[in-house]
């Protein structure tokens, strides 16, 4: 469904949509917010459902092991590390010229096992969801079984006679396809012109059959959706919709508590949690956001980042159109150098799904994401790949543009005790070659 010219002309009186149109940097402040415990119950997924993805994750832990080696000191788990990063937030603090009360750390997903990204989490899981399913139907498998069993040439033979396709900008492309090659599948991932062309020659490397398309990532899922149609024993990903992606992605909830209790950190009304998420398409996001949320409630705020040139997310929970309005509507053009984040129109299941649950969206410029960049190598030689430096400015945002947030919440007297996690989407698969481009970019722009 598209935008109506009179939904258009509406939303050219909002107050927002003229900064949007200019680039500016933002934040935008959620008012359909509500008390977590008066919705929880009337939500679509609910606290069972992140239980059940994580106990599916941990009966094929043995698998995971045993077919990816880099897992086996996590015994299987697709885990990344909570880390401090005090340097960074000195050197943020500087720049932005104000105090930045409170700890700030990153949980570098960026540092995935198997893909390098956030995707791993979601699109990982999807497909071992699948692979199970297909198995236990079969009659190879019982939720009783050895999953190592999945790693064998009767299995992978089984698993041949089956395809899987998605359409990706890029990381939720390299995780399926990694994923779904080591279990024997017949794997399709189509590819938006802004995907990385080291991840194309990875996953070909894999074995995977990658069709590059030269527009952009609606379209790349467009053509991934046609052909799974037109093909017999084909399982569809659907970036846009899947609710087994959402809910691979919000297990990480429960894995980031255990590591704040092993970090002795208190989350509680005197000792809130925020936490900056970059968003594409808004399935990441929307999935660890909705896990943060059960778990922590409203001791939890939750925000998203977005680059000025592609902000779909803000655009469709502001002006309450979702997925029936894309940037380019707006005279927005949708490149930017966060590839996985150059989403035009966002989930419409993921925009509606949140509207309870999300504090607010902010939005970063591809300058100050390079820069970013190398302000992250340089204070704590972290090298992530631009679009997870999205989420580093959400402590200064917070601090410098959220004052009626933090008013409203009651939250002011509050920052010396809080916790901010900026939440890094990727980057530690990105080749040495291309790492030192982007920093010689951000080089040149400081």
């Amino acid at each position: 469904m598209s935008i109506t010219a009179e939904q258009l002309s509406l939303l050219h009186t909002h107050s927002l949509t003229p900064h949007l149109q200019k680039l500016h940097e933002l934040l935008w402040l959620n008012p359909r917010l509500t008390n977590f415990k008066s919705i929880q119950d009337s939500l679509v997924l609910n606290g069972a459902n992140i239980e059940d993805a994580a106990s599916r994750l941990t009966r094929f832990a043995p698998y995971i092991a045993a077919a990816f080696p880099e897992t086996a000191i996590s015994h299987g788990l697709i885990e990344s590390p909570l880390r401090a990063i005090p340097n960074a937030q000195h050197a943020l603090s500087r720049i932005a010229g104000i105090s930045l009360p409170g700890k700030l750390w990153m949980k570098c997903d960026s540092h995935l096992p198997v893909s390098g990204s956030i995707k791993a989490r979601g699109g990982i899981y999807e497909v071992l969801k699948h692979a199970e399913t297909l198995a236990i139907a079969a009659g190879f498998l019982d939720k009783n079984s050895d999953y190592r069993i999945l790693n064998t040439p009767e299995l992978r033979d089984f698993f041949f006679k089956h395809s899987i396709i998605v359409g990706s900008t890029g990381n939720l492309g390299l995780s399926i396809g990694i994923i779904s090659a080591k279990l024997g599948f017949t794997v399709t991932v189509h590819m938006s012109a802004d995907a990385r062309q080291w991840k194309k020659d990875l996953l070909r490397s894999k074995g995977v059959t990658v069709v590059e398309h030269a527009d952009d990532y609606s379209k790349a899922v467009e053509q991934g959706r046609e052909q799974a149609k037109q093909t017999p024993l084909a399982h569809f990903i659907d970036d846009e919709n899947s609710q087994d992606l959402f809910l691979g992605y919000s297990v990480a909830a429960l894995r980031l508590q255990k590591q704040l209790k092993e970090q002795q950190i208190i989350v509680d009304e005197e000792h809130p949690l925020f936490v900056y998420l970059p968003c594409g398409v808004g399935g990441g996001p929307g999935g660890v956001a909705f896990g943060l949320k059960h778990v922590f409630g409203d001791n939890v705020h939750c925000f998203f980042a977005e680059p000025t040139h592609s902000p779909c997310m803000l655009l469709g929970m502001y002006s309450g159109l979702h997925d029936q309005i894309s940037v380019q509507d707006i005279g927005i053009d949708n490149k930017t150098c966060a590839d996985g984040l150059a989403v035009g129109r966002p989930s419409a299941f993921v925009g509606k799904f949140m509207e309870p649950l999300l504090s607010g969206i902010y939005t970063v410029s591809d300058e100050n994401m390079y820069r970013l960049l190398k302000l992250l190598k340089d204070t704590e030689q972290l090298s992530l790949e631009p679009s997870a430096l999205a989420s580093l400015p959400g402590i200064i945002n917070i601090l410098s543009k959220g004052s009626a947030y933090l008013k409203q919440h009651k939250l002011e007297d509050k920052m010396e005790h809080a916790t901010h996690i900026s939440w890094a989407t990727g980057g530690s698969m990105v080749p040495s070659e291309e790492q030192n481009r982007y920093y010689q970019t951000a080089t040149q722009l400081t």
